[in-house]
């Protein structure tokens, strides 16, 4: 174990296992010493992030102020260059005497930084405890921009209060992954979270449950209160913790439904039914979807625009996140309130009334030059003008928006919802998932759907996973259901779709994991790679015309003899036909084998023979396999090299 931990420390230092992986990187022969007297300069534009990267030194290395000017030996320069296209693009360059950061905004500087930080060795995110070490960096050049401007994970914070000091945490975890949206669910039908200094009652009752449904089932109870809130000012302050990381915290304030936690505080905010004048609800301590939603009076529409003042007020975010979601109608239905207000505002029905309720919070957002977005649901009676969909009941959502023109954030459940189970093996689950998504799944996710034109893409701001509290108590919980799946959408949400290589991904991921252990992320075990994986075909990388698509295979090939190619396909409504599979070394073919065949869900794989020539030690081999797909481009599957009979001339 020892000499495992060594050799994948030492990996990290001269193969360097950055992740999300960058667009390039190449590497030089030599290395920079990153120590105590390291100098850090900067002008203005970036001074910021170099005073991060100065405090970052001077807890782990003991240096102490920026450089006043440059320095030409052992020094770290900062340079906005408007050459690097991109707000969040830079360009990383070390040299034995200089390491420089170029790019056009703070921002790309600042991922630089994160890149630079993953050169190190994993013991050096350990704080230093009066000690001066130096650490060897390789001499390489990096240039990097991410696919996608957000980069999101969602937390709720509703069902299980998560203490301040972990917020913290996870915003420094996201930026190290190069994530920059932390999207905080502050109410719901369990709790609501936020101090709103104008209705008091919302903390003071709305904080606190009794008790809270248990992880054993759906009757059981845990028998003790739960509760917890969070003041403007705590708030305030994470809000500026982390814009000085590039990570935007996204609040969200659900409504109309998932409210009984409002509606707990202030009755008026509830519907008067038929028989029940007085009805009188408390904050949920059971999970699901409630039928106590807010009525749609105009003093409710009102009350609701002076919690969003004291939200803005708090989050500068350009968005402002208003649920919408898991609305129930029924209440309205037999409401004579809502009836009467369907009937003044010339509406159709009960959705149409959830429309017009979420396009007067869209028009007071936008008088204060703020955008409205909601999960998918609001697309139902008429989508407000100015909304942008979150959309996590799959892709459909998302699709219809961006056809008809509105911007979109890719979160469907069965995708990127990290409280699903991880792993089949459960002796390494330590909650009671209602679904399962593995690391390579995560791996797998393409968040634009094939189904949208160039134009219509372009309306996908980006992508975002989830983490719903209601069956994940505590902080470690969160961590071990964040990573390393987390470290997968990293790569997902910034890297190009063909840098994507599951294989390649996991290996970096191995030294990756002891910067997480360095860090203190309590993080989930690894189910092992199988070895004969050499790599994978996901949507989009064969199309309806006759292809080919290469893969790296030196690696799987040790010695000459008799190999078995296998394709085997895993998912899509279309499959893989494949004509042909060869043997590259560069631009000349070592062997080939022609046949026709299909990966896909009537015939879910394909088997090719290859006889490998000895002695191709050092040799940069490629399996080139020509193919297209049976009508759609959404398959995706392994390819798999295993070993038939050695070698016999």
């Amino acid at each position: 174990m020892i000499i495992c931990v060594f050799a994948l420390i030492v990996s990290t230092q001269t193969n360097p296992c950055i992740i999300p992986r960058p667009q390039s990187l190449d590497l030089h022969p030599g290395h920079f010493t990153l120590a105590s007297t390291t100098q850090v300069f900067s002008k203005k534009a970036a001074s910021g992030v170099a005073s991060y990267l100065q405090d970052w030194m001077g807890i782990h290395l003991g240096s102490k102020t920026l450089a006043v000017k440059k320095h030409l030996f052992n020094s770290i320069e900062f340079e906005m260059d408007p050459l690097v296209k991109g707000t969040e693009a830079y360009r990383l360059t070390v040299n034995p005497h200089q390491i420089k950061i170029c790019a056009s905004s703070p921002a790309g500087a600042f991922y630089g930084v994160q890149s630079l930080l993953q050169l190190l060795p994993p013991n050096a995110l350990i704080k230093t405890k009066g000690k001066n070490p130096s650490w060897s960096i390789p001499c390489l050049e990096i240039r990097d921009a991410p696919r996608f401007g957000w980069r999101g994970t969602h937390l709720d914070v509703a069902r299980h209060f998560m203490p301040l000091p972990f917020l913290y945490k996870l915003v420094d975890l996201l930026a190290f992954h190069k994530l920059n949206v932390l999207h905080l669910h502050l109410t719901d039908d369990q709790g609501w979270r936020m101090e709103i200094k104008r209705y008091p009652k919302l903390t003071l009752i709305g904080s606190y449950r009794k008790d809270s449904q248990s992880n054993d089932g759906p009757d059981e109870f845990e028998g003790k209160p739960h509760q917890g809130f969070y003041t403007q000012q705590q708030l305030k302050d994470l809000v500026g913790y982390a814009n000085r990381r590039f990570v935007t915290i996204l609040p969200e304030i659900e409504m109309p439904g998932h409210s009984q936690a409002a509606v707990a505080s202030y009755p008026e905010l509830g519907n008067i039914l038929p028989g029940h004048p007085n009805q009188r609800v408390e904050v949920s301590t059971e999970y699901g979807v409630h039928d106590d939603i807010l009525n749609a009076d105009d003093a409710t529409i009102t009350f609701y625009k002076h919690v969003l003042d004291e939200i803005m007020e708090v989050f500068p975010s350009k968005f402002i996140h208003v649920g919408g979601d898991e609305a129930p109608k029924g209440q309205w239905k037999v409401s004579q309130r809502a009836q009467q207000q369907i009937k003044a505002r010339g509406l159709k029905d009960e959705d149409e009334l959830q429309s017009w309720f979420i396009r007067q919070m869209d028009s007071y957002l936008a008088l204060k030059h703020r955008r409205l977005i909601g999960w998918d649901e609001i697309l139902g009676g008429g989508l407000a003008s100015g909304a942008t969909v979150m959309s996590w009941r799959g892709e459909t959502g998302g699709i219809a928006a961006a056809k008809a023109g509105h911007d979109v954030v890719m979160c469907p459940s069965s995708w990127v919802y990290l409280d699903q189970l991880q792993t089949k093996n459960p002796r390494l689950e330590i909650n009671r998932g209602w679904g399962y998504l593995s690391l390579e799944r995560a791996y797998r996710y393409e968040p634009v759907p094939m189904e949208l034109t160039a134009k219509e893409s372009s309306h996908v701001l980006g992508v975002q996973s989830a983490v719903w509290t209601e069956l994940i108590r505590d902080p470690a919980q969160v961590e071990y259901q964040l990573f390393p799946r987390l470290c997968a959408f990293s790569e997902v949400f910034w890297s190009q779709p063909g840098q994507k290589d599951y294989p390649d991904f996991w290996l970096r991921l191995q030294s990756h994991m002891l910067r997480l252990g360095a860090l203190k992320v309590n993080a989930h075990p690894q189910d092992p790679i199988e070895k004969d994986r050499a790599g994978s075909w996901q949507p989009g990388f064969f199309s309806q015309r006759e292809g080919t698509h290469s893969w790296r295979v030196e690696h799987h090939l040790p010695t000459g003899g008799e190999y078995q190619v296998s394709f085997i396909y895993f998912g899509g409504d279309h499959g893989l036909d494949i004509s042909s599979v060869e043997l590259m070394d560069g631009a000349m073919i070592l062997f080939r084998d022609v046949h026709e065949s299909q990966a896909g869900a009537k015939s879910n794989s394909s088997i090719y023979r290859l006889t490998v020539p000895e002695n191709l030690s050092g040799r940069l081999l490629s399996l080139r396999v020509t193919g297209h797909t049976d009508g759609g481009t959404d398959s995706y599957g392994d390819v798999r090299i295993s070993r038939v009979t050695s070698y016999r001339k």
